[in-house]
């Protein structure tokens, strides 16, 4: 009789330490883990997918020609760069025969929260990735000097905008020009 309640004994307490700790600590900790790796895996997809995204945009701005990228990095800036501008705006200003005498930032400009005026005007929100500033410059020329200049702020290979321009008369055909302008960069 001893022998047959050994086994008997034996499975119960095998069905106890199942009940007990095997399946919850199974269906508990386990299930937990297993998820917690599922979502691990997730991850680890999508941080393979944004590698290959960003191999592919390397690759894609190794193809561009340096000279092409330069000319880019010069069009639309990382940053303002006031000191470098402020001497390029006076140099073409000095070569087309104009005295600028005053170049500030214009009031009610934020760094790139433009109000929105017109079809073209650029989002305000900062996802934006262009940033832009209004400047205002006050010179003293004749209107051949002012063409020139206009001409030369055209032709120049960094975008901006010219948003007004105002001419106080001269009698002597020299006048005053107070005129806004919009520089624009890449955040």
């Amino acid at each position: 009789m001893n022998s047959h309640l050994l086994p008997i004994l034996a499975l119960m307490i095998a069905v106890g330490i199942f009940f007990v700790y095997v399946h919850p600590t199974w269906s508990g900790s386990i299930a937990l883990t297993k998820q917690a790796i599922a979502t691990d895996v997730q991850a680890l997809a999508a941080a393979d997918e944004y590698k290959a995204n960003q191999n592919a945009l390397a690759a894609a701005r190794d193809a561009i020609d340096p000279a092409n990228l330069e000319r880019l990095k010069i069009f639309l800036p990382d940053s303002v760069d006031n000191v470098g501008l402020i001497l390029n705006i006076n140099a073409l200003a000095a070569r087309s025969g104009l005295s600028l005498s005053n170049i500030d930032v214009a009031k009610g400009s934020s760094m790139g929260n433009s109000e929105t005026s017109g079809a073209a005007a650029l989002p305000t929100d900062e996802a934006n990735p262009v940033g832009s500033i209004d400047l205002s410059l006050s010179a003293v020329g004749s209107y051949a000097a002012l063409q020139a200049f206009l001409a030369g702020l055209e032709k120049s290979a960094r975008l901006l905008d010219i948003r007004d321009i105002t001419v106080k008369g001269s009698d002597t055909g020299v006048y005053n020009y107070q005129m806004t302008v919009r520089l624009y960069w890449l955040r």
